[in-house]
């Protein structure tokens, strides 16, 4: 494990602390008019989600993660387990759907993605900013129903039910934004 000083810090940056893995969400560097620096951190556990704030002393060393971001293919499910295959070496990994967390609704059978891994665990999904989708059910849009803004409900291929304008029909591709989970636009 690499070791950084407090001082280098930056969000995103993954580290290693009591064996948890953290992500730096904030940072702020501190000095008081009396007194030592410090580093005033707020962390995101990258198994569990919780987020806790910790006070460092300014050049405090502290152990990085090396993350590996892996190009992978979503083969098929098994039962609820998502089996991956790594596009170079064409290994087969199964992940459960709480690993993947949100991303669950933006990935389809055959579609590749960024997948983050710390060893040989999987510890999250990186997203595109959006994502092409098939709509599988909606109402039907009626004739002169055209009220600005008014939206209907739709299902996703990805099992996902998000708001879309009323002029959106069945069995159109849709963009959607991966990160509020919105309806953009036709694909």
């Amino acid at each position: 494990m690499p070791t950084i000083t407090t001082n280098d810090l930056k969000n995103g940056m993954t580290l290693e602390l009591d064996r948890d893995l953290v992500q730096v969400v904030d940072f702020q560097h501190v000095k008081p008019g009396k007194g030592h620096a410090f580093v005033r951190t707020t962390l995101r556990n990258v198994r569990t989600g919780s987020v806790v704030d910790k006070t460092f002393r300014a050049g405090e060393k502290v152990e990085r993660a090396i993350i590996d971001k892996r190009s992978m293919q979503f083969v098929y499910r098994d039962g609820a387990d998502y089996v991956l295959m790594d596009d170079q070496t064409y290994d087969q990994i199964q992940v459960t759907p709480t690993t993947l967390g949100d991303a669950t609704n933006y990935m389809v059978e055959q579609g590749t993605t960024m997948i983050l891994m710390y060893g040989d665990e999987v510890i999250g999904v990186e997203l595109p900013a959006s994502v092409e989708l098939l709509i599988t059910e909606t109402e039907p849009g009626l004739q002169g129903d055209r009220v600005s803004g008014a939206r209907k409900p739709a299902t996703l291929e990805t099992g996902l039910v998000l708001q879309v304008p009323l002029f959106i029909e069945n069995a159109e591709r849709i963009k959607v934004d991966t990160r509020s989970g919105e309806y953009l636009s036709r694909a």
